[in-house]
């Protein structure tokens, strides 16, 4: 699963980050998933998630963008300050993917792309 914020504004670091993950992981646990890794770059999210049988995908992904954007831009008042944040802090759509034969591989991918992307920089 990948999203970005608003615009794909480089906003996920410091404690924007450190806040975005605690939501991922805690609304995570309330749909029973699990987290295999998660990624958090500094203009969008890497998660690779086990979600049960009974959740639907775009539950989950709705569930942790939208109350992980509410809560970001409650907990951090400033971000709404910004002209150009408003009280958007998450584009519209993601990606998905299913993960079957290949998961070592975008297990690889997502654990190691920082990596990769400072190299490339």
């Amino acid at each position: 699963m990948v999203w970005v914020p608003t615009y794909r504004f480089r906003i996920l670091a410091g404690k924007v980050a450190a806040e975005v993950e605690r939501c991922i992981r805690a609304f995570s646990e309330q749909k029973k998933s699990e987290i295999v890794e998660l990624d958090i770059q500094t203009e969008h999210v890497h998660l690779l998630i086990l979600i049960p049988p009974k959740v639907s995908v775009s539950d989950i992904v709705g569930m942790l963008k939208g109350r992980t954007a509410m809560r970001v831009l409650n907990k951090l008042k400033e971000l709404k300050k910004r002209p150009y944040w408003g009280n958007h802090f998450r584009a519209r759509g993601y990606r998905v993917d299913m993960v079957g034969l290949d998961a070592e591989k975008i297990l690889a991918y997502v654990k190691y792309q920082e990596n990769q992307e400072r190299e490339t920089e």
